[in-house]
Order: structure tokens, then C-alpha cells, then sequence
């Protein structure tokens, strides 16, 4: 355990000019004292690692110092080639920068280790598109990209919705990220005239053009953190109606497969006691009377659907024509 956290310590200090103390700490998961410790083994070991005294103080090391990749483990060699998803870095135009990327990485390890780049990919494969779903790669997805990884302003024509009549407008974009979520691409950019972050999908762009000024990265932006919030956020607003449903025990414990799931779990959570034959009457957020009648056929008879009426009149249908289907 501590030989790995004096790895880690010592690519921590190569990666930035100083850290303090309490940051290195944090990020060790260990206290101070131990810090100490650490830095004392590590210049004792030939490390130079020189501790800066006073309030402003910190640890960092002289001389340009750097360490080599021969402390990986097989488990960490092989997780590091794990982190590239290659449909998305052939799509970003990024897959020769990748190959070589892997090519330096394996020259770098043990002999012992050089097949982790084999044995991973036989492992593990990512396949990021949804079921029965033609994915689709936006054309202009590698001049983002080169936008994204180069910090330079954007000017984009911009489709809104996929209604007709279908609207344009033109954005002066900073593109901070890119997200692949269920094979369809997305650019968390900033604003520049409302200084606020928003979420484009790609190929609702019609033209791109990347600008030679740079912009400045925002440090606090914490993209992980940001795209939760804004998913969370879409998830909810497309919920714009509610149903009244009566639930058996196995329409309980099946409704998250049918409807959006976290839906699903708040509006069981928020249900009253079961009744005397078990049923569970429930209030559940939707996105339409049509979606709701599409995903709750789905639960056949486990499922009564109390309101609205012509939502239910709906199912009192369906059950005249399958009794008349099935009837004889």
C-alpha cells in the first residue's frame, strides 16, 4: 500500500508546479503527518522532492524530475488500455493520435507487460449505441472535436427541434466538451454573450465555423458533475403529464423497465399502502397520453390505469378488441 501511494505521490507533484500539504493529503486519502513521512522516503529513495516552507508553502520537485511507467502493475496496464473507446476516437478524428498514444504507452512497459493492450481488448468492448438503433456520426463532429481539444471559439448555425417548421440560429460557442451518450453526440459549451453553459446535440448543426481566437477555460467547471445535473434536468422537463394507475405486485416491481426509471422509483416511494388484494395506486409523471399508452401496454394486465379518462378509455379498448381477438 504505501509503495503505491509513493507512486502516486511523486506523479501528483510531476503533474503540477507545487502542492500543499493539506492537498496532497486530500487527494491520498491520508493525513499531513503521513505526507510528511512520505516526502522524507521519497528524497531519502533519490526522489528530489524539496518542501517549501511558510504559509504559501508546499511540496514539489526540483530539476525537472520524472519517473517512468515501469511501476505499473498488469491491472493497472491493462485498465489504461481500457480507457480509449475507439468507435468514439475514429469518430472524433482522433484514432492515429490513439494508436500512437498506445504504441508510446507499450514501448514504456515491462517486457512482462507489453501484451496488456491484447488481453484488455479481449476483455472488455464498449458498444456505446442503443439497441436497434442505427448509429449515425455527425459529419461535423471531428471540426468540433478540433475545437474542443484546441480551446477555440466556434460560430454555429444551430437547428432547435425536430418540429416542423424547423427554426436556426447562430451561436458564438466556447466548446468545453464532448459527451457520447446512447450513440448520439453532444457539445457542453458555453455562451459566450450569456456566459452560461448549455447542451448542443451535434448533428443538429448545420455549419461550423472554428475561430482563431482561444478562449479561457473556466478551472471550477466540472463536466462529470455538469452533464448529471443537465440530464437530470432533461429528464424532468419532457415529463409534462400525469397518470393514475393501480399496480399488482408484478406491475410493482416491472414498472422501471417500462417507464423512465427514476420516475418509476420516486412515484412508488411517494405510494400509499398496498390495498386488500395487494395493488398499489400510484401517480406517475409522463411525457404524453400516447407515450404512457405505448410503455403501460407493455404491463398487460398488471396495470389499471384509473386517469385520466381518455387515457383509460384508451385501454378499455384494447381489451374490447383482444377479447374480441381472443375471445373465441
Amino acid at each position: 500500500m504505501r509503495a503505491a501511494r509513493l507512486i502516486k505521490m511523486v506523479l501528483l507533484l510531476q503533474s503540477r508546479p507545487s502542492m500543499t500539504a493539506a492537498e496532497l493529503a486530500g487527494e491520498l486519502e491520508v493525513s499531513e503527518r503521513t505526507v510528511t513521512r512520505d516526502a522524507q522516503a521519497l528524497s531519502e529513495a533519490g526522489v528530489p522532492v524539496y518542501a517549501d516552507r511558510g504559509r504559501a508553502g508546499g511540496y514539489r520537485l526540483i530539476g525537472g524530475y520524472r519517473t517512468r511507467l515501469t511501476g505499473l502493475a498488469r491491472s493497472e496496464a491493462e485498465a489504461l488500455f481500457l480507457s480509449g473507446v475507439p468507435a468514439a476516437l475514429r469518430e472524433m478524428g482522433l484514432e492515429d493520435a490513439a494508436s500512437a498514444a498506445r504504441l508510446k504507452v507499450s514501448a514504456a512497459l515491462l517486457p512482462s507487460l507489453r501484451d496488456a493492450s491484447r488481453t484488455a481488448s479481449q476483455r472488455f468492448h464498449l458498444d456505446a449505441p442503443a439497441w436497434f438503433k442505427e448509429p449515425e456520426t455527425p459529419g461535423l463532429l471531428p471540426t468540433v472535436a478540433d475545437a474542443v481539444w484546441d480551446d477555440r471559439r466556434i460560430t454555429a448555425r444551430y437547428r432547435r427541434g425536430d418540429k416542423e417548421p424547423q427554426r436556426e440560429v447562430v451561436r458564438e460557442l466556447e466548446p468545453y466538451a464532448l459527451v457520447l451518450k446512447a450513440g448520439a453526440w453532444y457539445l457542453c459549451a458555453r455562451v459566450a454573450e450569456e456566459a452560461s453553459f448549455r447542451v448542443y446535440r451535434i448533428d443538429r448543426f448545420t455549419t461550423v465555423a472554428v475561430r482563431e481566437d482561444r478562449f479561457t477555460r473556466d478551472e471550477e467547471f466540472d463536466l462529470p458533475a455538469f452533464w448529471e445535473e443537465r440530464a437530470a434536468q432533461f429528464a424532468r422537463s419532457i415529463l409534462r403529464a400525469e397518470v393514475v394507475v393501480r399496480l399488482t405486485g408484478e406491475g410493482v416491481r416491472q414498472l422501471a423497465y417500462t417507464v423512465d426509471p427514476r420516475s418509476a422509483r420516486e412515484a412508488l416511494a411517494a405510494a400509499g399502502d398496498p390495498d386488500e388484494r395487494g395493488r398499489v395506486t400510484v401517480t406517475l409523471p409522463v411525457e404524453s397520453e400516447e407515450v404512457a399508452h405505448a410503455q403501460l401496454t407493455a404491463l398487460g394486465p398488471e396495470v389499471e390505469v384509473l386517469s385520466p379518462a381518455t387515457l383509460r378509455k384508451r385501454f378499455t379498448d384494447d381489451a374490447a378488441r383482444l377479447t374480441e381477438l381472443y375471445g373465441a
